[in-house]
């Protein structure tokens, strides 16, 4: 009796039929409460800032606001929450040309025309006010705002620097290097310079263990983010989580460390799953569009099941890889690792002050690459990008799951169709299993 599972993959889910005699052990989120009134929910998040006056208080005397928003890699249900916010602040007074939404692009590119209006998601918003992207190696277009204690020189947009009211929007999920997503995380890297993006994105911040999924405490990207909002003067937030159906499920606004540090909490409880044992074949998925359009960032969906991957076991990933590997800088820092070999490379980046845009993910890539086999199913990668990936291609998901059983000797295997948006840890590492 074959057993069939469904994983996140592009815009339609992938259907594979798990061969005879595999036991698949399906790792998923609890079902999340969903509210049948989403802006509703909303609405309510605006009323009760957290840690922060009321947005009609905060906005009395604003002439300028900029709203961060996260750029096209993630789901974030904006399309339901910047119209109410936009009207907020024209009801308190702020006028209309001068409230921007600016996209946090970071260093990816920007998003423009009919993908634009995709990522903002409400023609209101497109037709009433200003909606930017930023360029990160613009440097006019950026403030210096001082030096943290680790040493980044902090230069971020002018637009959201100068406002006289901050704001930043995004999606709270497991991110591999700031443990989650969203928050401080949407002001740097989103709207920093690049120099300030490759100082803390270097292999002395890459290659500390307490940079990963689910990880707060001890942190060092988290604690530098954290350093970054002080210096900028602070900020509001909005922060959502969604379900693997894309769902809004919750919302916190007001302060921008509090309010963050609430949808982590929240989020926590579905996304972080605590296992007996460890698999010797693990089989997941880059979570779907937006975030598997790339081989960058299909990268994600490999750091995710680390701790349940025995040393020596198969990782099988899918991602549609819609656009290929993503920038011409991550092609080229996956050609020198390939070429020069996982240990000089790493040797290559060690040395730098500053890393070279895109080559923290290749470095993300050494994590499991160091532990197993890794095999990609992708429809979407042209015979010279599949070259760069490094990794084994599969041309069937299904024969490489049944490889993978053969070669390992173990039948029951780990399924984790939401990819990256769902982090398992193995009991027997009690300090990994609950991270903070």
């Amino acid at each position: 009796m074959s057993y069939e599972v469904q994983l996140l993959y592009g815009r339609a889910p992938l259907r594979v039929s798990l061969p005879h005699g595999c036991k698949p052990v399906l790792i998923e989120k609890p079902n999340m409460p969903i509210p049948s009134d989403p802006v509703a929910l909303i609405k309510a998040a605006l009323d009760a800032p957290v840690g922060a006056s009321g947005l009609d208080a905060l906005a009395g005397d604003a002439q300028t606001a900029c709203i961060l928003v996260c750029d096209i890699t993630r789901p974030v249900p904006n399309g339901l929450f910047l119209r109410p916010l936009i009207e907020r602040l024209l009801a308190a007074g702020v006028p209309r040309g001068g409230i921007t939404v600016l996209v946090a692009t970071g260093l990816h590119r920007p998003n423009e025309g009919d993908e634009l209006a995709e990522l903002v998601g409400d023609p209101w918003v497109l037709e009433n006010v200003s909606v930017v992207n930023h360029f990160a190696r613009d440097d006019e277009g950026h403030v210096l705002v001082g030096t943290t204690p680790r040493g980044t020189v902090v230069r971020l947009d002018r637009r959201f620097v100068e406002a006289d009211l901050r704001i930043a929007t995004g999606l709270v999920e497991p991110h591999l290097m700031a443990g989650y997503s969203g928050g401080r995380k949407v002001i740097a890297p989103g709207i920093a310079h690049a120099e300030t993006i490759t100082t803390f994105h270097n292999h002395r911040f890459m290659s500390d263990p307490a940079a990963t999924n689910c990880r707060l405490e001890g942190n060092p990207l988290h604690e530098e983010l954290l350093a970054i909002v002080k210096m900028v003067g602070g900020s509001l937030a909005l922060n959502t989580v969604i379900d693997d159906r894309r769902r809004l499920a919750f919302v916190s606004f007001g302060e921008i460390v509090e309010s963050h540090l609430l949808a982590v909490d929240f989020v926590r409880e579905y996304a972080e799953i605590t296992l007996p044992r460890r698999f010797r074949t693990v089989l997941t998925s880059a979570a779907g569009y937006p975030l598997d359009a790339t081989y960058y960032q299909t990268v994600k969906g490999m750091v995710g099941p680390l701790d349940i991957l025995e040393e020596g076991g198969d990782l099988i990933i899918a991602s549609e890889c819609s656009e290929g590997l993503g920038s011409p800088e991550f092609a080229e820092a996956q050609r020198r690792y390939i070429d020069e070999g996982m240990d000089a490379f790493l040797d290559a980046i060690a040395a730098k002050s500053h890393a070279s845009i895109d080559e923290w993910q290749t470095q993300m890539q050494t994590r499991p690459q160091s532990r197993a086999q890794i095999t990609l199913y992708s429809t979407g990668l042209s015979e010279h990008d599949r070259a760069l990936t490094g990794v084994t291609m599969a041309e069937s998901i299904e024969a490489a799951i049944a490889q993978s059983i053969a070669r390992q000797g173990d039948h029951e295997i780990a399924v984790i169709p939401e990819g990256p948006y769902v982090i398992p840890f193995a009991v027997k590492e009690s300090a990994a299993a609950a991270p903070r």
